[in-house]
């Protein structure tokens, strides 16, 4: 029931950033829905690997190019569904961050929620 419910609040999450950002759209909920699924399925298997390559530079930003990695994600999620666009790299990085944020209230709520006594 938690997965679901977090896929379904990721999926608003998305539609909020195109929302709020006018460089991220997305054509309809079922296109939230895909995206949301696709973004999560990277984050889980590529997003790993590329912090785990590109931890020199990550130690020598202080960790500030993690917001690349997320941005990147965000775009190659943008490149594999049709329901959601990103209008280049900056639209990315201002949207994965301001999703990042959402994501962040959403796990914040549904730990209150589904809180085991």
């Amino acid at each position: 029931m938690k997965l679901i419910l977090k896929w379904l609040l990721s999926a608003a999450a998305l539609l909020a950033v195109a929302y709020l950002y006018s460089g991220v759209t997305v054509t309809s909920f079922t296109g939230a829905l895909i995206a949301a699924a696709v973004l999560g399925a990277l984050n889980m298997v590529v997003r790993p690997l590329l912090v785990l390559l590109t931890l020199p530079v990550t130690v020598l930003t202080l960790g500030l190019f993690l917001f690349v990695v997320n941005a990147l994600m965000f775009w190659a999620a943008a490149g594999l569904v049709s329901g959601l666009n990103v209008n280049g790299f900056g639209a990315a990085l201002l949207g994965s961050l301001i999703y990042s944020v959402l994501q962040l209230a959403i796990d914040f709520l549904l730990e209150r929620l589904f809180l085991k006594d």
